[in-house]
Parts: structure tokens; sequence; C-alpha cells
């Protein structure tokens, strides 16, 4: 098998315990690393920390080999080329051949790196610098997020705005709170007055009370309007009025939506499709299929609201939970991360458990 460097080309692993040893899995259930780890990691840019005794950290290729010796106390993963390490009581940079570099840089703390960028902090301030460890934002800011889809959440004098990593102001700091850049929109409000940012402007959306990002949705979300919910599309106006006690994203054409404690989906005029009789209920995958619970255990249905998948797993708890950041609920290209009884497995849109391998913990593909 032909492994590449570039992370798009490299074929997705797995972790997986078994027999309280770690290695990693792919899609066709077999073992690519066996589990010879004491504790591992998710892979990130083809690298994963790994440890063999628990105590001491590294990091080793898809191929299973130590690119960078464990010889370090703490890890973290790698983005943008680079990791932050700590060796001998000091957190540092190191790139993918695990030598330290940006020595240089001055921070009161080492931040990590993502899409090119990371915080620097001087007292109080914040800023950002690239991966030549060059300072690209000014440490002017009171706080900051990591850079999210090419803009980064920054406060200034109390207030909320987006920036490019040139520090040129997206959104001007004056909201008292903004949510990141999703396909063009951003939500944003003022005091109690909520709406979305459009054109530089600030569109408010009537009787809004909360909106949720449009990261599911490039063109609906939805929003609490008199203690109820409904949908909005993307220029702020209201597409479905608020009935509904809870909401999730509209994905395949449906949102799954909640009333008098049932769950059940409607389409974008706001027909109910699939009748409210769940216990609880999450959005569609690009698979087809959506995790639905009548009682304590969840099932897969389609979008004719068959239920095609029988409700005898468990799906919302997750893998290594303190490394998991992904908490995936359902399918991804064509396989689930399920758990029944007290064993995690992939099942496939069948139904089937691959190969029929069960596992004692289990982590998403990347």
């Amino acid at each position: 098998m032909l492994f590449v460097s570039m992370h798009f080309h490299a074929q997705e692993l797995a972790l997986a315990n078994q027999n309280g040893k770690y290695g990693y899995i792919t899609k066709t259930g077999d073992w690519q690393i066996e589990p010879n780890f004491k504790v591992a990691k998710n892979f990130s840019e083809d690298l994963a920390e790994a440890s063999n005794d628990g105590k001491t950290w590294g990091f080793i290729n898809r191929k299973g080999e130590w690119v960078i010796e464990p010889v370090f106390d703490k890890t973290k993963e790698f983005n943008s080329g680079i990791a932050v390490v700590l060796k001998d009581k000091e957190w540092i940079y190191i790139n993918t051949k695990g030598e330290p570099i940006l020595t240089n840089v001055s921070t009161d703390k080492i931040y990590d790196f993502k899409e090119g960028y990371a915080i620097i902090r001087n007292g109080d301030s914040v800023g950002f610098i690239n991966t030549k460890g060059e300072t690209v934002v000014p440490v002017k800011f009171t706080k900051a997020f990591d850079f999210e889809n090419g803009y980064a959440k920054v406060l200034e004098n109390g207030k909320w705005g987006l920036i490019d990593p040139s520090g040129n102001y997206f959104v001007k700091t004056e909201y008292d709170g903004v949510s990141n850049y999703y396909d063009g929109n951003v939500v944003a409000n003022l005091g109690d007055t909520h709406g979305l940012i459009i054109n530089n402007e600030f569109k408010v959306v009537e009787g809004a009370e909360k909106i949720w990002d449009f990261s599911n949705n490039s063109n609906i979300t939805y929003a609490k309007k008199g203690d109820k919910i409904g949908f909005i599309n993307n220029k702020g106006e209201w597409i479905i009025e608020p009935a509904y006690d809870k909401a999730r994203a509209f994905v395949k054409g449906l949102a799954p939506v909640m009333k008098d404690k049932e769950w059940g989906y409607i389409n974008t005029k706001g027909d109910v499709v699939i009748p409210f009789q769940y216990k609880d209920a999450e959005i569609f995958s690009e698979d087809g299929l959506a995790p639905v619970k009548s009682s304590k255990l969840w099932g897969f249905i389609n979008t004719e609201g068959k239920l095609v998948i029988e409700e005898k797993y468990d799906i919302t708890a997750g893998g290594f939970s303190i490394f998991q950041k992904n908490n995936l609920k359902g399918f991804k290209d064509g396989v689930a991360r399920v758990k029944e009884k007290k064993s995690w497995s992939y099942i496939n849109t069948n139904g089937e458990v691959i190969k029929g391998l069960q596992f004692d913990n289990l982590e998403l593909f990347n």
C-alpha cells in the first residue's frame, strides 16, 4: 500500500483500544497499526501522538513508525506543521522532525497553531504569529480565539469582532457577541438585539432572542423567539415561525424538531415529514441516515422515516473522551461508530458490523 505525505491522500485511520492496548484500524476493519501502544491519540497531519509507557510521548506516522522519538513529557497534535510539546518543564514548538523552532517568539504562554497562526500573549493582551514566528496581528486584544474558516474572533474594549490573518477587521469590534464565519454568514448581537452581519451591516432579525450559527447549513439556521424555536434564512428572514421547544440543523432538506417532549422532522416549508414520536433525534448525515431513539438506545432512520437500523446502540458517549474533539453522532462516509453493551464497533449503512470486530474504545476516522 502506498503512503504519501499529503494528508488528503493518506488513508483514514481510527484509533482503537483492544485488550488495553492502542492501535489503528482501516475502514475495512483491518489493523493498519497493531495495538502495541499503552496510549495513543488521533492522527493530525499524518502524525499521531503515542506512548509506549504512558509517561514519555512521541509521534508516529501512518505506518506506525516513530517519526519523532518518545522523549517528551506531554505533547499536543500537529497543526500547520508545528506541534507544542513539554520537555524539561518547558513548553516549546517543534517541527515535524522533532526539532525546536520559533525559539525567539516573545509570549507569556505557548498556544497551538491552527490554520497557520497561533495566539501569543504579553501580559493581558493577545495577538497572532505565523508559522515563521512573525507577529502578523499586533498584541492588542483582550481575548482571541483560533482562526476558523479564515477569520478569528477577538475581544477589544469589551466588544467582539472578527479579523483576518493580517489583523484587518472583517467585522468591527462593535458587538456583544459574534459567531465564527461559515460560508459567508456571521451571527451577532448588540445587547438583547440579535441579527446577522450582511454586507458589513448589522441586520436585526425581528424578535430573535438567540440565533444559532450556520455551521451545519449555509442557507438556514434556527433561532429562538418568544421562548420557541423556528428557522431563519441567511438574509435574516423568518421562514418557519417559532413553534418548537428544541431544534437542530437542516441536512438533506430535513431538520429534527421537538414539540411536547417528542421529536420529529420537518422540511424547509415547515411541513411535518416524519411524525413526532421519538425521545431524541439527531441531524441527518450526507449518507441519508439520522440517529433516533424511542427509549434508551439509538437506531437510524432514512429520509422517509423508515427505521433501517434497529434501536440497540449507544452513540453519544464517545471513544476516549479526554481526547475527543469531534463528537460526531451518526454516519460519515458510510460508517458510524456505535456502542452495543460494553463494546464499540463501526457499522455500515446496512447496519452490519465491519468484520464483526468489537473494541474496548474506538475513535472517529481521520
